[in-house]
């Protein structure tokens, strides 16, 4: 990566920059005014937002360069840069969907999809304005809980814990995503990097630069 130049991730809602120091989150029509005139190399999943970023700015999408072995063909290049992260160990990105993936010695062993946490409880407030309430990210797990938020809460934290758990027995365990932080109080052993995407970012623009050179 060139020096000066950032690193994006361009998600559905918001732009995500990264200056080798910090991520800064940003609308749009924020990220574009703000960066459209500095080297920017960006990863995206908006495909409504590519016809905009190639006529209003100078970035350069390299989600083409982001692979690992392993991977299927729908695989988002945002989960393909967070799996290229670190060689071995569960990945959570926990967003408007929670994706968990596992990677073993640098290969992709697969995983699932889960709903993000507001998803979900939106899901309940569909079923009954009775059942719309905060999640409780502290409830404890070891016995059922006796009101309508102890029960939402233990009904979608329990699952996502028990799961997650099962996989990353073993093994590392790393979480990012805007829910991230709150996911990652669900188990001990978790590590919070909200710099992940952006590391597998710069592993695959290193390989692609050798590869130039070797050729």
């Amino acid at each position: 990566m060139e020096d000066g130049s950032l690193l994006a991730d361009v998600g559905n809602s918001r732009i995500h920059l990264y200056n080798g120091k910090e991520v800064v989150h940003l609308l749009h029509d924020e990220a574009i005014e703000q960066f459209c005139t500095q080297k920017v190399y960006y990863i995206s999943v908006n495909q409504h937002l590519e016809s905009r970023l190639k006529t209003e700015t100078i970035w350069e999408n390299i989600s083409d360069k982001v692979h690992i072995p392993g991977e299927y063909d729908t695989m988002g290049v945002d989960r393909r840069a967070l799996c290229l992260s670190h060689d071995n160990g569960v990945f959570v990105d926990a967003g408007s969907a929670i994706t968990v993936d596992v990677m073993e010695r640098g290969i992709y062993k697969g995983g699932f999809i889960y709903p993000g946490l507001k998803a979900l409880q939106k899901s309940y407030t569909r079923i009954s304005p009775a059942l719309d309430t905060v999640l409780d990210t502290d409830i404890s797990l070891t016995e059922l809980p006796r009101t309508t938020k102890g029960q939402i809460s233990y009904g979608i934290i329990a699952p996502i814990k028990t799961l997650i758990e099962t996989l990353s027995r073993g093994k590392p365990l790393y979480v990012t995503g805007g829910d991230g932080r709150t996911v990652s109080g669900f188990f001990a052993n978790a590590v919070y990097d909200e710099m992940l995407v952006f590391k597998g970012m710069e592993h695959a623009l290193q390989g692609s630069e050798e590869l130039e050179i070797r050729n």
